[in-house]
Order: C-alpha cells, then sequence, then structure tokens
C-alpha cells in the first residue's frame, strides 16, 4: 500500500503539472548548485528505466535523456521543480555497467559517495529495481552507501509491466523483507511502469512527502 491520500495525490499532480526544468550537470562537487531547496536523488542500475521513469514522472517526454547505451549518465543531472522554485530532482549516474573502464567506476564512486555524504539538501534517496530481476548484488552496493550516509530512501521497482501479477507479487515480498532489515530504508516500496503510468500518482506523492 502506498500510504497516500487523494489530498497528497492530488497536490503531488498540480506539482509536477508546473514548470520543471533542467539546471545543470555536475561532473565533480565543484559543480553543485546553492543548497536552497531539498533535493531528492534517484540512483538505479543502467538500463532500469530511470530516464524513462523521470519523464513519466514530470510528464515531459525528453526532461532526461533516454538511451540504450548502459552508463551514459556519469554525471549528477539536476532539475528544478516549481515556480517559485520548490525543490530539485537529481538524476544520479547510474551503475553497474559491466563494460565501463575501471576508472570510470572509480570515480563514479567517489562522485556518488561524496554526494550522499555530503548534501545537507538531499532529503531522500529513490533507488530503482528492475522488478524483473528484483534487487541484485550490484544494487546492494548503493543501498549499503545510502545506509553509511544515514540517507532516508525508498526503493522503487520498474518495468511491472513486463512481468505477470504473480511475479509482482513474489518480486514485491522479497524486496519489502530486504528493505525491512536495512536502517535506512523506507518499509514500503512502490511499484512502477513508465509505459502503463501504474505508480507514478504514488512516486510524485513520495517525491512531496520527502521534502516536507
Amino acid at each position: 500500500m502506498s500510504g497516500f491520500d487523494e489530498d497528497m495525490i492530488e497536490a503531488a499532480r498540480k506539482t509536477f503539472a508546473g514548470p520543471v526544468t533542467f539546471l545543470k550537470s555536475a561532473p565533480t562537487l565543484a559543480f553543485l548548485p546553492g543548497q536552497e531547496v531539498p533535493e531528492v536523488a534517484f540512483a538505479g542500475r543502467s538500463n532500469v528505466g530511470k530516464s524513462s521513469l523521470l519523464n513519466a514522472l514530470t510528464g515531459r517526454n525528453a526532461l532526461a535523456r533516454t538511451s540504450n547505451t548502459p552508463g551514459r549518465t556519469q554525471e549528477l543531472n539536476f532539475f528544478d521543480v516549481g515556480e517559485p522554485l520548490r525543490f530539485r530532482l537529481v538524476d544520479m549516474p547510474g551503475y553497474g555497467f559491466a563494460k565501463a573502464p575501471k576508472d570510470m567506476v572509480r570515480k563514479w564512486r567517489y562522485l556518488v559517495n561524496d554526494y550522499l555524504r555530503g548534501r545537507q539538501a538531499l532529503k531522500r534517496g529513490l533507488v530503482l529495481i528492475d522488478a524483473r530481476h528484483g534487487i541484485k548484488e550490484v544494487d546492494r552496493e548503493i543501498l549499503d552507501m545510502l545506509d553509511g550516509a544515514a540517507v532516508s530512501y525508498r526503493i522503487v521497482l520498474t518495468k511491472t509491466d513486463k512481468i505477470k501479477a504473480t511475479e509482482l507479487v513474489e518480486v514485491r515480498e522479497r524486496t519489502e523483507a530486504e528493505a525491512r532489515k536495512r536502517p535506512a530504508a523506507h518499509p514500503d516500496i512502490i511499484a512502477t511502469s513508465s509505459e502503463k503510468g501504474m505508480g507514478i500518482p504514488e512516486l510524485r506523492a513520495a517525491v512531496l512527502e520527502a521534502i516536507g
């Protein structure tokens, strides 16, 4: 269950129906924007459908670039939401790209870990997990980083339209069981489909809840 009432769902819909604009990309911490508003960051392994979900969340077709090439996003991408500015969405670089050079993987680890540990504006992480596979070892690395940084996060299942309803129930139960064992994880997860729109209203409400 999402736990969001109709008022929260509607408030979130209105928020994302307003202005959402790309602010900047930050290849290193030196390029981060100011911390005048709260931030919600999206994390997920390459090809988990992060760009598609961000586009569905904001009701834009091309806010975030979608690519068939794993590991394309190698920077922290910031998006301003609201006029006046209310909060920012942060698209974190995808992880788990098997063919990436080791120095690229090392650079990703430093950038993400430093951002998670040193960002006061960061209110919540949303970790995207492919419903067809569930949590993999490569996902546990980012979950460990979030736990270690004491950053509250919620797990979001993606591509739920690609599996049977019975399989979704199973993967959801397994995912929630693991989330309950992790200190910084929200106990409830959100199942989504960018293509079908499933779970998008709840995800918008989760973002609004996170920023307070």
